[in-house]
């Protein structure tokens, strides 16, 4: 389908979408033809019971996948609502700011975690509950799989994990962790081996959502991190370095001189020479500093292949995928970095984050971002036009509306299409993951039913496999998890 008639399809059937749940339809007989999964935590089937969870899922938007939160101390994808936001109209009508601490909602068996002084992080606020354990038997008897789902999202002063994190420019431990650290490495293998081993998956799907420190140290994503994010600088990154012929002396002297531009650019000292001529005189003297970016990314793509080869060597026919950034949209470098093709030998299926609504928010406060360092020297508006140019966007609305508005179904659709071109030929399916409910600030873009119908139709228009509808059961309202099911009925995928 092509542009124009995608977007006359969507204009007319958005304006039919039924807010009451599928009538006539016993969903369990109704199985999806494409794969409609859902992102849920643990809190849902403890606040809810975990059949009724299921059954609200596969009666309303004909979920036949629920991607379970196992690990994490984020609340993006635990928890129930976030603190201020608007509670949905279900589960507890009460948050947990007093309650929530994150960490492992499974058991897992610490003779797999030999390796690493990381043992005890097991999630305190719901006791002994282990949601796989509870949650794949039932699934299993309303037809569904279930994937277990985790981040690499830690709380900095845990026991045992100081091996385990990234250093800092300074020298400093800091909250993430080290990709080349080998007690990291041991670490990750012996969960993923622990759930593979003693649960009867259908998949694992794990998601970073960071980047490389050339690209945190000019603020270039929606989260904008502090410059004492930059990293890594431990003994095992350097180490790594030396065998690949890069000059780490070199790259600390580029990333304090870069570091010190960054400081200046945010305080609105403007370069003789202007910003951007500046950060390529940078660049240009200090080449460490894009191998640095790029010997970053080359360790999480070996973390990705170490995850997939030790699932695999245990369970060869147990999917194993990964959730791709929402940064993904925002900055070309990074997505410059996301190579579906190169990634596909490793990934049974990929998650390419498409969030729409939150996505005007989050372009705005990156082109904020980045409107301060290296691109100083650009109006907001042109630096917006220009982002839509380089990354094929069609008419999006303008920096003063963006967040209000959103992100179109034509976004959804140019991104699905984009990422399917991107991974033809290869085995891994592709699942972009849709915007339900994720919370954004007051004026900006909410969802609504007809746009969640709209955009999921987008997404299969496309050319996507399936959907991920995100981020977790606990924000959405059952209005909009409806209209999904509404898409997938009007695409006649059931």
């Amino acid at each position: 389908m092509d542009r124009r008639n995608f977007l006359q399809t969507a204009a007319g059937a958005a304006a039919v979408v039924a807010a009451s749940p599928v009538e006539g339809l016993a969903a369990p007989n109704y199985k999806p033809k494409k794969m409609i999964g859902i992102q849920l935590g643990a809190v849902s089937f403890t606040d809810e019971g975990t059949d009724r969870v299921i059954e609200e899922c596969q009666k309303d938007a004909f979920v036949d996948t629920l991607f379970v939160a196992t690990f994490t101390y984020g609340r993006g994808i635990a928890g129930r609502q976030i603190p201020g936001q608007p509670l949905p109209d279900h589960g507890k009508q009460q948050y947990d700011k007093d309650t929530f601490v994150g960490g492992c909602y499974t058991k897992y068996d610490k003779k797999y975690l030999t390796g690493t002084t990381f043992q005890d992080f097991r999630a305190p606020e719901l006791g002994n509950y282990d949601v796989l354990e509870d949650v794949i038997p039932k699934a299993k008897k309303h037809g569904m799989k279930t994937i277990a789902w985790f981040e690499d999202v830690v709380a900095k002063n845990l026991p045992g994990i100081q091996p385990l994190q990234d250093v800092n420019l300074q020298g400093e431990k800091i909250g993430t962790m080290n990709f080349n650290a080998p007690e990291h490495r041991a670490w990750i293998l012996g969960l993923v081996e622990s759930w593979t081993r003693d649960y009867d998956l259908d998949g694992i799907m794990w998601g970073s959502e960071r980047q490389g420190p050339f690209c945190n140290a000019l603020g270039a994503s929606h989260s904008h991190p502090p410059l004492s994010s930059v990293c890594d600088f431990s003994e095992s990154t350097i180490a790594k370095a030396r065998a690949q012929g890069i000059n780490p002396e070199r790259a600390k002297q580029g990333f304090t001189e870069l570091e010190a531009f960054v400081t200046a650019c945010r305080k609105g000292v403007r370069p003789n020479d202007g910003y951007y001529v500046t950060l390529w005189r940078l660049m240009l003297r200090y080449p460490e500093l894009l191998a640095w970016e790029s010997l970053w990314t080359q360790s999480l793509r070996e973390t990705q292949k170490a995850i997939y080869d030790k699932i695999k060597s245990i369970k060869p026919q147990m999917g194993v995928g990964w959730h791709v950034w929402h940064n993904n949209s925002f900055n070309p470098i990074y997505r410059a970095e996301q190579d579906y093709a190169e990634m596909a030998p490793y990934s049974d299926f990929l998650k390419v984050v498409i969030y729409q609504n939150c996505g005007g928010e989050r372009m705005v406060d990156y082109v904020n971002s980045v409107g301060k360092t290296y691109f100083g020297d650009v109006p907001k508006q042109e630096l917006l036009d220009f982002h839509y140019r380089v990354l094929d966007y069609g008419p999006e609305a303008d920096m003063q509306h963006l967040a209000a508005t959103g992100f179109s179904p034509d976004y959804v659709f140019r991104e699905t299409k984009r990422a399917k071109v991107d991974r033809a030929g290869t085995k891994t399916q592709l699942w972009p993951g849709i915007d339900i409910d994720i919370p954004t600030a007051e004026g900006s873009s909410k969802s609504t039913p007809q746009g969640t119908k709209a955009v999921v139709e987008a997404a299969f228009h496309g050319g996507a496999d399936g959907v991920i509808l995100s981020r977790k059961y606990s924000e959405m309202k059952l209005a909009n998890l409806r209209a999904a099911g509404e898409a997938v009925r009007s695409l006649h995928l059931v």
